[in-house]
């Protein structure tokens, strides 16, 4: 009986999306031309998009020079940097038409970009997954998320957690206390304006004792923001902490090459 209701179910779903699609026709995450599914690119968005699939550091996952065989290797900044998790995937680089999409998911209400994004990190960060694996956003200020209203990484948490078919714990983290932007900073003044900024939250801490946490964010530049957030989850006891982001910022001088 139960299978004849969730055929049934099937059937309503795929009606109600062939009506809709009438009604508001599918349009390009990032631009206006017609796509045939909602929530993706058209052809020519899709041709600018700046995806991830060759080698990359293991540590941070900025693109790098070489084979793939050749992983997992270190970049040049990670083979001096210290971070405090073990390994880092992002799906896209950030520029072009991943600037748009995240820019959008960010500031302009744009929701409905967690569903594809949310995918795009999945299939980058499954290699990571464990039994153990907790999914957890970097947390916003209680002010700021006030006056936007939401965190984009926990829409893209969220999603993610759903796709890899694991726990998601949205208010693992919070901030301790509001921090000024970080654009425009050097990497130094970046570290120095999140240094003890984020904390487990306590009546979730337990939840991090012995695990595996996979922090999620919208972008890494310097990963300042991502490395307090790590290191909050090995003050609370985690066993291993990775980290997926959607987009990662390449240095200003393009010099990104292999220890």
């Amino acid at each position: 009986m139960s299978d004849v209701f969730g055929a049934r179910g099937g059937e309503v779903k795929r009606a109600v999306r062939a009506l809709l699609d009438v009604l508001y026709p599918p349009r390009c995450l990032t631009c206006d031309a017609a796509v045939t599914e909602p929530g993706t690119l058209c052809p020519a968005c899709w041709a600018g998009t700046p995806f991830i699939t060759g080698l990359a550091c293991d540590r941070c996952a900025v693109p790098l020079p070489g084979s793939v065989a050749d992983a997992p290797v270190l970049c040049d900044d990670c083979g001096h940097i210290a971070r405090p998790w073990s390994h880092a995937r992002a799906p896209l680089v950030y520029g072009a038409v991943a600037r748009k999409l995240v820019l959008a998911l960010k500031y302009g209400d744009r929701h409905d970009i967690a569903r594809p994004a949310g995918h795009w990190m999945a299939r980058a960060a499954a290699p990571l997954i464990r039994p153990d694996t907790l999914v957890a956003p970097v947390p916003l200020h209680y002010r700021r998320l006030f006056h936007r209203r939401y965190n984009q990484s926990a829409l893209l948490a969220a999603r993610l957690a759903r796709v890899l078919d694991r726990p998601h714990c949205p208010d693992l983290l919070i901030r301790t206390r509001a921090t000024a932007i970080q654009d425009g900073r050097t990497r130094a003044a970046r570290f120095d304006n999140l240094r003890q900024a984020i904390a487990a939250r306590p009546a979730r801490a337990t939840r991090i004792t012995g695990r595996h946490i996979l922090l999620v964010d919208d972008v890494m530049t310097s990963g300042a923001t991502l490395a307090a957030a790590a290191e909050a989850c090995f003050a609370a006891g985690a066993d291993d902490v990775d980290v997926v982001v959607l987009a990662r910022v390449l240095r200003e001088d393009g010099l990104n090459t292999a220890t």
